[in-house]
């Protein structure tokens, strides 16, 4: 049997874990730059509140309902996500627990529980989470992932009746579960294949889990259609990941605050962003062999008033060896830039990307070149731990700039309670 526990509503959980204040008033929070909402609390979502809108075109729903606003609180969600995930490791053993995401796990439960007992540790484990953790999840128990997938769905989305648990443990449960599912909520099945799948009159998940499997490789995307139809059908063919410590390819990317059009700004966020990834490259032991850099321009709107993206200027450099110093992937990344800008054009946003991402112990260089300087690994070390220890990143290059203008705006932030000690939670 396999679970998948989902914390609810997670990021506005996260914020009213410490405004208790908060508890039946409704909460969405925003993405960066306060720009669209990215989650909603079940009241707001009540209230008629659009997920994934800009935010300014439900500011009168929201200011007339007292609806609390939060700017992204990265630092706060990502340890307490963490938190979550080490009380599930603790409850079941970390060779049983899939991190899917921020907010959800697949864990690996025995097969051989009855009824009474699956439900009962289920529930155990929702209590425990809740009291360790103080963030409410829901849980869905199934033969496979995608069964899971859907007995989690409405676990949520009926919990007065569910109690956030829902056990699908024989054939009569998953028919009633898979009828209530529309084919586009199944795990796995996109936009373009739900129309697809609506236009033969498959609408449900029951529906399209009576195909067979030659409908599903040609009709579904080949092997992947094949899997999902399987996993309907009860046949475990999705088993547990371990989670991936070491990143293939490590982005940075950021909204600026306001619209850029000279270079030197564009330069320092660049510059900004670069050494940002450069510190999570260190984090896993590892070294970059090319550096990307991208720019968006902002387009004036469509002739109709619709909002226009713009289009990915981008560039790429192959360096001469693989490195993890902050300044020897600062000075291609700032060349690139230069290349890249349009004098009178505006930009929206910028990002790096490093690939070719080689063990720092593994470096090949050539026969020619220099034994690697073990001061410039001494420097970025030394770096490392006082922005760490000290935060707000005491010690930065000169060419991130000082001002920093085009930082994205954040202006429902709610303080750090766990990763800051001047940020504690204090009780009067």
């Amino acid at each position: 049997m396999k679970a998948i526990v989902d914390c609810n509503s997670f990021y506005c959980s996260c914020e009213r874990l410490f405004k208790p204040k908060l508890a039946q008033q409704p909460v969405v929070v925003l993405s960066n730059n306060d720009g669209c909402i990215i989650a909603r609390s079940d009241e707001a979502k009540a209230l008629g509140v659009g997920m994934a809108v800009p935010y300014f075109q439900n500011k009168h729903l929201i200011e007339q309902h007292n609806v609390a606003v939060f700017s992204s609180n990265y630092n706060l969600y990502g340890d307490l996500s963490w938190r979550v995930m080490e009380t599930l490791r603790q409850a079941v053993g970390t060779d049983k627990v899939e991190v899917y995401s921020v907010d959800e796990a697949f864990i690996d439960l025995d097969d051989n529980m009855d009824t009474a007992t699956l439900h009962a540790f289920t529930m155990n484990l929702r209590q425990q989470v809740e009291q360790w953790t103080g963030i409410k999840v829901s849980i869905g128990v199934a033969p496979t992932k995608v069964l899971s997938k859907v007995a989690n769905r409405l676990a949520k989305k009926n919990k007065a009746i569910t109690n956030c648990v829902l056990v699908l443990n024989t054939e009569r449960r998953i028919q009633q579960a898979l009828e209530k599912t529309a084919v586009e909520d199944v795990w796995g099945v996109g936009h373009r294949y739900a129309q697809k799948l609506q236009r033969m009159d498959i609408t449900t998940a029951w529906q399209l889990r009576q195909q067979n499997l030659l409908f599903a490789r040609n009709h579904l995307g080949g092997v992947v259609g094949e899997r999902l139809l399987r996993e309907l059908q009860g046949q475990p063919v999705l088993g547990m990941k371990e989670e991936l410590t070491v990143k293939k390819m490590i982005a940075t990317t950021r909204m600026f605050g306001q619209t850029v059009t000279d270079l030197q700004s564009i330069k320092e966020a660049v510059a900004t962003y670069t050494s940002r990834a450069a510190e999570k490259l260190r984090r896993q032991h590892g070294a970059a062999g090319s550096i990307s850099v991208f720019v968006i321009p902002k387009e004036p709107p469509a002739p109709d008033g619709r909002f226009r993206h713009g289009p990915t200027i981008s560039s790429y450099m192959a360096l001469p060896v693989a490195t993890s110093v902050t300044h020897e992937l600062i000075k291609p990344a700032v060349q690139m830039v230069e290349a890249l800008y349009e004098p009178g054009r505006a930009y929206k946003k910028a990002g790096v990307l490093l690939s070719d991402i080689v063990p720092d112990t593994a470096v090949q260089r050539s026969l020619f070149d220099h034994a690697m300087d073990d001061r410039s690994r001494k420097l970025m070390d030394m770096m490392d731990n006082i922005n760490f220890s000290q935060r707000n990143d005491v010690l930065k290059y000169a060419a991130g700039g000082t001002t920093r203008n085009w930082k994205m705006q954040q202006n429902f932030h709610s303080p750090r309670y766990t990763t800051r000690w001047n940020e504690l939670f204090e009780i009067g």
